[in-house]
């Protein structure tokens, strides 16, 4: 699948089944990083920041569960990785009335973990999400994954805000040593594709299993994840 085309703002105001914008703690949430804000720029600035610094990134809380991918369920966590974050914005921009619709693509990580590397097997991370709002009318891509202490950690540059010209990972970090690399992009669309990004995780990650009932497992969960790259930030 390679995204939707001729995507709407006005399509993209509507609640779906992942992008529940309509559920009550969504709405709280939006509503109380906008503040007192009115100009949908503004508010698209301060939400870009309860996201990105609201939810620490970890790459290990990756679920099987499609419930867990849903705006109100990430909304009560406390970590994500970029899907979630990608789908809480773009839930909580609709919830303010800004047009928002999600945004993927391949990327290489250089500056990964090596236990990361090692458990996932490959330096390829597919269907890496972002957001993709509507301001000044056209779309913006924005990454909320990294927060900032992470990115102080790693020595990466931390993404901010732009209404110009979006925020998509930087291609070098503050050493000038390669960060991230877009090998693909997927396209654009109004709802997550859940069932897709798990067929090409059961394609890419040799850790990712399709049981004999259908079902699909990721065998590294339930044993130890702990990271010292992610999880003392």
């Amino acid at each position: 699948m390679t995204g939707e085309t001729n995507i709407s703002p006005a399509d993209a105001l509507h609640p779906t089944r992942f992008v529940d914008s309509e559920a009550a703690n969504v709405i709280a949430f939006a509503r109380q990083a906008v503040g007192d804000a009115n100009d949908p720029v503004e508010k698209a600035r301060r939400l870009f920041y309860a996201v990105r610094d609201g939810f620490r990134y970890d790459p290990y809380t990756v679920s099987t569960d499609p419930d867990a991918f849903k705006a109100s369920s990430i909304v009560t966590t406390r970590s994500a990785w970029c899907v979630p974050k990608a789908v809480m914005l773009t839930a909580a921009a609709r919830a303010v009335g800004i047009p928002a619709r999600l945004g993927f693509a391949d990327v290489k990580n250089h500056l990964t973990s090596a236990k990361l590397s090692e458990s996932m097997g490959t330096d390829l991370f597919a269907w890496h999400g972002y957001s993709e709002l509507w301001l000044h009318d056209r779309w913006v891509s924005l990454s909320t994954a990294f927060n900032i202490e992470l990115c102080e950690k790693f020595g990466t540059k931390p993404l901010e805000f732009d209404a110009e010209h979006g925020a998509l990972m930087h291609a070098y970090d503050q050493a000038g040593r390669r960060h991230m690399e877009y090998v693909n992009q997927r396209g654009s669309y109004l709802d997550l594709p859940l069932d897709d990004i798990f067929e090409t995780f059961l394609e890419v990650y040799p850790d990712w299993v399709r049981n004999e009932d259908g079902s699909i497992t990721q065998r590294t969960v339930g044993t130890e994840t702990r990271d010292d790259a992610f999880h003392d930030t």
